[in-house]
């Protein structure tokens, strides 16, 4: 196995919480009617094309044409988002910073919209630490797609054979393993930090 030189993090669930449910728990009170507005309103697949580059106007106005009954909750997806990102995981972000101030190459790799990404870096300053992100929108390609591994190994001039690639998803990990770098899933810090043990990596 090639001596891993890259370390590259996603973020959402990795470095810093993501849940919907928080502010959707109190405008839909109801789990089951909660369910199904997830389910067939503001769907998971819907808010991805946002994270593929679709602007938030022509993804509320494609639901709202759908569901007018439910316009103001499409667009409380959106408005309220700051609420589904309450907070880091300190645990994971000392590891990622531990790596940088070791000296290790470590940038980021995560399925985002642009300007949620922006606000995102307001908030939590620690994702300015490494050397470079690829953002999705920003790219037009989205994890699992290989276009997207390797888009961003050519962006930060990264061996992929010597890049590993720590995620929450599986389909995410095994996206980059079939771009040919290596990959964990992420499941929470202390199983991060035996992963990288095993990979050489003392943090």
């Amino acid at each position: 196995m090639t001596e891993i030189r890259h370390i590259v993090f996603d973020i959402g669930k990795v470095l810093i919480h993501y849940d919907p449910d928080l502010p959707f728990s109190r405008l839909i009170p109801d789990p089951e009617e909660r369910k199904w507005f997830f389910e067939n309103v503001c769907t998971g697949e819907w808010n991805l094309e946002q994270d593929r580059g679709r602007t938030w106007e022509e993804a509320e106005a494609l639901l709202i044409e759908l569901h007018p009954a439910h316009e103001q909750n499409i667009r409380n997806f959106r408005r309220l988002w700051h609420e589904m990102v309450p907070h880091a995981y300190e645990d994971s972000v000392a590891i990622m910073e531990a790596l940088i101030d070791a000296g290790r190459d470590v940038t980021m790799l995560t399925n985002f919209a642009s300007d949620t990404f922006r606000e995102a870096t307001e908030r939590f300053p620690f994702l300015k630490r490494p050397r470079g992100v690829t953002v999705s929108a920003d790219v037009r390609l989205i994890k699992p797609d290989v276009a997207i591994y390797r888009h961003h190994a050519q962006a930060f001039g990264l061996d992929p054979a010597a890049s590993l690639f720590i995620d929450d998803s599986p389909k995410n990990v095994e996206g980059a393993k079939a771009a040919g770098w290596q990959a964990v899933q992420f499941t929470d810090a202390q199983t991060l930090i035996r992963d990288l043990d095993r990979l050489g990596i003392r943090v």
